[in-house]
């Protein structure tokens, strides 16, 4: 199978670069599997496509502020993503970290972030990844939420160095997310508000919160030509009781993005019942996959050639979902993080 098969025409023009005004008004293209068509609705009548006894299976990860300004001694300015907190304390954290430009970076360095924090270069992991140790007198986590700018993907464009996006920090999560550990949204949640939710829910929809930290492999192109030699990056995920029972009792789930499916495709056994309540999943979907018991799925749209791209073409079949982005290009919906998105039932 080749990467070149999913490839798709996207003008520069509809890859949004601000969230809609109102989080529930962005729009929303329904797709049917079985009659092979598809419709343009808003986001606010999503509960129009759901029934009592449904369960909507929430991705409920915080965004962390993870993207970071720094100066070297030598007075250069450095980028900084964290990627994995390694260990803690309240003052010091050490965490690899992903650094532009590295050129120039030694063991040893030392970064002087705000003057509220500074860092030092323990160890090169790789060619971008570098181990950091750092210290923050007024403690770590106040600096990171002062500090800290939210971790937008790079094709959305923002002035580097600038004062943190007060906009960015808020819209760049879900109004659900409880757990911090993301260094990118789950993007499909972006849409909900409050009313909604409380819609779905008057409805006798079930809500099912799973816990995915989405990491850096979310940013990671497919590298091979050949889409089965991709192996993605492992991410930790977590189910709690309460939600396995709803889950596991379902008459239908709806997955609420690429994140919560991949989740539960990990968790669920050959059978569809969650047997593996927490764990770390690379699990890579690509058309051709056989889906356990994902009943529906809310997606942005994505990268052409992108795993997410990939997973929904293994969904909705790689043909239906390319005639669905052709519409929504011909129609100019929105597309990628900030975008809009589509109903896959």
């Amino acid at each position: 199978m080749e990467l070149k098969e999913f490839s798709y025409y996207l003008p520069e023009d509809l890859i949004a670069q601000h969230p809609c005004e109102k989080r529930d008004r962005s729009r929303l293209l329904f797709l049917n599997k079985q009659r092979e068509t598809w419709e343009d609705f808003s986001f606010f009548q999503l509960p129009e496509f759901f029934q009592k006894g449904d369960v909507l299976v929430i991705n409920d990860s915080k965004v962390i502020p993870a993207r970071l300004f720094g100066r070297k001694e030598t007075g250069g300015i450095l980028e900084l993503l964290l990627l994995t907190r390694k260990k803690a304390d309240e003052q010091s954290q050490t965490w690899e970290v992903l650094i532009r430009p590295a050129k120039r970076l030694h063991e040893g360095d030392r970064i002087d972030l705000y003057s509220a924090c500074e860092a030092t270069v323990t160890a090169r992991i790789s060619e971008k990844k570098w181990l950091l140790d750092f210290f923050a007198p007024g403690g770590f986590e106040s600096f990171l939420n002062t500090f800290g700018r939210a971790p937008l993907p790079p094709y959305i464009k923002r002035i580097k160095n600038a004062r943190p996006n007060m906009i960015d920090l808020e819209r760049y999560q879900t109004v659900y997310a409880r757990n911090p550990g993301s260094i990118a949204a789950p993007t499909a949640g972006l849409h909900f508000s409050n009313d909604v939710l409380q819609q779905l829910k008057t409805g006798g929809v079930e809500i099912a919160p799973i816990t995915l930290h989405v990491g850096y492999g979310t940013f990671l192109p497919i590298a091979s030509d050949d889409v089965e030699k991709h192996v993605m990056e492992p991410e930790y995920y977590e189910i709690g009781a309460e939600s396995v029972t709803l889950i596991n009792n379902a008459r239908r789930i709806i997955a609420v993005g690429t994140t919560s499916t991949r989740t539960l495709e990990s968790a669920f056994d050959k059978n569809g019942y969650i047997q593996a309540p927490s764990g770390f999943t690379n699990l890579f979907i690509y058309p051709g996959y056989q889906f356990k018991r994902v009943h529906g799925l809310l997606t942005n749209f994505h990268l052409p050639q992108s795993s997410l791209f990939l997973l929904v073409c293994a969904f909705a079949g790689t043909d239906l979902t390319k005639k669905a982005y052709a519409h929504a290009v011909a129609n100019r919906y929105m597309f990628y993080s900030y975008g809009d998105c589509m109903l896959i039932l």
